[in-house]
């Protein structure tokens, strides 16, 4: 096999990569096949994401002429395949496939126009100059989401406080933005208090935050609803309550057609975690409602 190691080319190793295998076991047990050594894949540590584990694996093989030779033997593999064993049985195995599919695609198409096994010392340095930039951008990333995960951590010793309240609506936002999710901050409309809105995949969901000690209980829910039914049919609503919700209150937001979506501590910090992002999130609880009329997901039971 012949492959230029072009950033670009790297990029699309590491989407099929991360894109062909769901669970650990299986693209562990890939890169073994690949030749990939267990210096190299039995250090992925226990709470380690796969995409963590790519980024640092990636960089690693970067670092020497036979890791590169590595990179060559792991895009051969993920170009013979032509099924994905791994990603069938998931709520979303179709939609997966083809994701994977699309990746290996992607991957093919560009190692046909390639001409050359290897580039110069000179391109070779140019490539790994790249990939540390990428990788500074990753570990920018992570430093954002420790920055937010702290700011958050902190405002929790004032659960409960008005001025907290008002630090946790400019805290989500300000995560938002990190996502790069279009939104709106609060307002005020005819006289009553929104607490802003988020556009996603052309739906416009109103904004409900909570950082009350208490379970949200179903007075809040009601009135939130009233918000969010006073607007536009395709309106819905995302209400984010640190402390949960009661049981009833989880009840009387659901419903055949519920327009809203309830989101708590674990939601959140499954973002902060970098296991998902809020866009994702919201797009699981939506799939959920829509399929069960129940507007709350625990985060637990996301893969199921």
């Amino acid at each position: 096999m012949k492959a230029k190691l072009t950033p670009h080319f790297m990029d699309l190793v590491y989407d099929a990569c991360l894109k062909s295998f769901w669970r650990k076991q299986a693209l562990s047990k890939f890169l073994r096949q690949c030749g990939i050594s267990n210096a190299f894949v039995g250090n992925w540590g226990p709470s380690e994401t796969k995409r963590e584990f790519l980024d640092r694996f990636f960089a690693e093989l970067m670092k020497s002429d036979r890791g590169m030779q590595g990179v060559v033997r792991i895009a051969a593999c993920l170009m013979e395949q032509r099924s994905f064993p791994d990603l069938q049985g998931w709520e979303d195995s179709e939609q997966k496939v083809k994701n994977a599919h699309d990746a290996v695609s992607r991957l093919r198409m560009n190692h046909e126009k390639q001409e050359e096994e290897f580039q110069s010392d000179e391109e070779k340095i140019r490539i790994k100059i790249e990939f540390e930039k990428h990788q500074a951008e990753v570990t920018r990333s992570k430093l954002r989401l420790q920055e937010l995960t702290d700011r958050l951590n902190e405002m929790g010793k004032r659960l409960g406080e008005q001025r907290a309240g008002y630090d946790f609506q400019s805290w989500f936002y300000d995560l938002l933005d990190f996502s790069e999710i279009e939104n709106r901050k609060p307002y005020v409309h005819r006289g009553r208090q929104i607490d802003g809105s988020v556009t996603l995949a052309g739906t416009t969901y109103l904004v409900e935050l909570k950082f009350t000690a208490s379970p949200v209980d179903p007075a809040a829910v009601g009135d939130f609803f009233k918000k969010i039914t006073g607007k536009a049919d395709n309106t819905m609503g995302i209400m984010v309550s640190i402390s949960g919700y009661t049981d009833t209150a989880k009840q009387e937001a659901s419903g055949p057609r519920t327009p809203m979506l309830l989101l708590d501590h674990s939601h959140i910090y499954l973002v902060l975690g970098g296991l998902m992002g809020i866009g994702d999130v919201i797009e699981r609880i939506r799939r959920h409602a829509s399929q069960t009329g129940e507007a709350y997901l625990p985060a637990i039971e996301f893969s199921g």
